[in-house]
């Protein structure tokens, strides 16, 4: 049975200087920290590697992506289905965000 993860990698605070990801994150508070949050089916140690990698990467994630976070993510994973990952996706998108971080999410 397949199984789906959602995962937070930390981004390079220089992120917030550019401007789709600072228009996306109006309530940003500087020294909140910025963060990507993606889900997958595969673990999110692989997934990150693949970001860094350029494989289906997203551009934040490959260029400023510094570590996973699973102190952010971890309690969520294993998921069932790809719809459930896609909704926590965008559920810890915007929790963290709520929290002043810099957050980009698909």
């Amino acid at each position: 049975m397949k199984k789906y993860f959602v995962y937070v990698i930390e981004l390079d605070a220089k992120v917030a200087d550019d401007y789709k990801f600072r228009k996306k994150n109006p309530k940003y508070i500087k020294g909140n920290g910025c963060v990507y949050v993606g889900q997958s089916s595969r673990n999110p140690k692989l997934r990150f590697a693949q970001h860094k990698e350029g494989y289906k990467a997203n551009k934040y994630a490959k260029v400023h992506g510094l570590r996973l976070r699973p102190d952010l993510y971890a309690k969520y994973n294993p998921i069932p289905t790809r719809q459930d990952a896609e909704q926590i996706e965008e559920m810890v998108g915007k929790e963290l965000r709520k929290r002043g971080m810099g957050v980009w999410y698909n």
